[in-house]
């Protein structure tokens, strides 16, 4: 994927827009498969939802409180979509 398949979703009060009709809390965007970082002060921190991935293996704590937005590869509409359907 590259920079332009991302959606960049500003954070507003812990959560972000995911889809129209739906907000999302920070905290579940830690959990989702579209999820690639987090923008904390500034800074780009890689999601804790790639922890799992074998590729990234990321495993950096993010702080949710900080983050001011999200970089999201969700492109389809799909919304949230939980790494536990997957990895259990």
């Amino acid at each position: 994927m590259t920079e332009e398949d991302f959606r960049l979703l500003p954070a507003v009060r812990g959560h972000v827009q995911c889809l129209p009709e739906k907000r999302e809390p920070l905290e579940n965007c830690g959990f989702c498969i579209h999820c690639r970082e987090f923008r904390v002060s500034g800074k780009f921190v890689k999601s804790p939802s790639l922890a799992y991935c074998t590729k990234c293996r990321v495993t950096e704590r993010v702080d949710f409180t900080k983050a001011d937005a999200v970089k999201c590869a969700d492109r389809r509409g799909e919304g949230f979509h939980s790494i536990t359907n997957i990895i259990s």
